[in-house]
């Protein structure tokens, strides 16, 4: 896939060098999406969530989705994820559309290139932390070098909680051992829907600090969907959706 960035609604080659936001970078694109439609149901009950959704997203950064309650973002980071196929146009990924996949390969992209995390955690209660954090590779059937994994949770301050289960760690620990569950398989692209959402302020805080700091010294692809204006502040760049369309695409200075 060329590398290439969205101009007047049309994807365009870019060189490797170019100027955005009054800045010289390297413009790298890992995941493009085309034309991209979302419908529920049918008929005159039917609602379009997406409408004609143009986005790319550059390697190494960090960019915020925001809207509304119901304007569309979430289902883009379902889309875009894999979680979900039903729409039209194109989400590509590599050389892969993931609308185009089917589940057994989708999975497979999900487990290496994907890595999620969610509002409200989703870990097995049954497993200790450090369990739910290797699960990933474990389906992957990955061997996974100790010192990687005890360099990512001494990262995210978990190191002394690996022994523990869901039920007695604290929500911003949950949500530290779901970053680190995300991470573990190395993903090229990080996805987070609204992941304070379920924290109090202090926790929230501390974990995106976290999140960002870690996502950035690994050189991850971050797109976070969320209503927080201080997460919005830390990120590259800054989405705005409204009504399944984006309205709004802009460049922290």
């Amino acid at each position: 896939m060329k590398d290439t960035y969205l101009s007047r609604g049309k994807f365009v080659p870019v060189p490797k060098f170019a100027v955005l936001g009054g800045k010289g970078i390297y413009m790298t694109t890992i995941l493009k999406v085309e034309n991209l439609t979302k419908v529920y149901g049918q008929g005159e009950a039917s609602v379009t969530a997406l409408k004609q959704v143009n986005v790319a997203f550059e390697s190494n950064k960090i960019t915020v989705i925001v809207g509304t309650s119901g304007s569309g973002k979430s289902t883009l980071l379902n889309l875009i994820g894999g979680l979900d196929k039903n729409a039209t146009g194109s989400i590509l990924l590599g050389e892969n559309n993931l609308l185009k996949l089917g589940d057994s390969e989708l999975a497979r992209i999900r487990t290496r290139k994907i890595g999620f995390v969610f509002q409200f955690f989703k870990l097995i209660p049954e497993l200790t932390a450090k369990e739910n954090i290797i699960l990933p590779a474990m389906i992957d059937k990955r061997k996974l070098d100790d010192t990687s994994l005890s360099e990512l949770t001494d990262k995210l301050k978990i190191s002394d909680r690996l022994s523990h289960y869901p039920s007695q760690l604290s929500g911003g620990q949950q949500q530290r051992v779901a970053i680190a569950r995300a991470i573990i398989n190395e993903p090229d692209i990080l996805l987070c829907d609204e992941p304070t959402g379920n924290l109090d302020v202090a926790s929230g805080k501390e974990v995106m600090e976290l999140l960002i700091d870690s996502c950035r010294q690994m050189g991850k692809t971050v797109i976070i969907v969320t209503h927080d204006a201080n997460i919005a502040k830390k990120a590259d760049r800054i989405i705005r959706i409204e009504d399944g369309s984006i309205i709004s695409d802009t460049v922290n200075e």
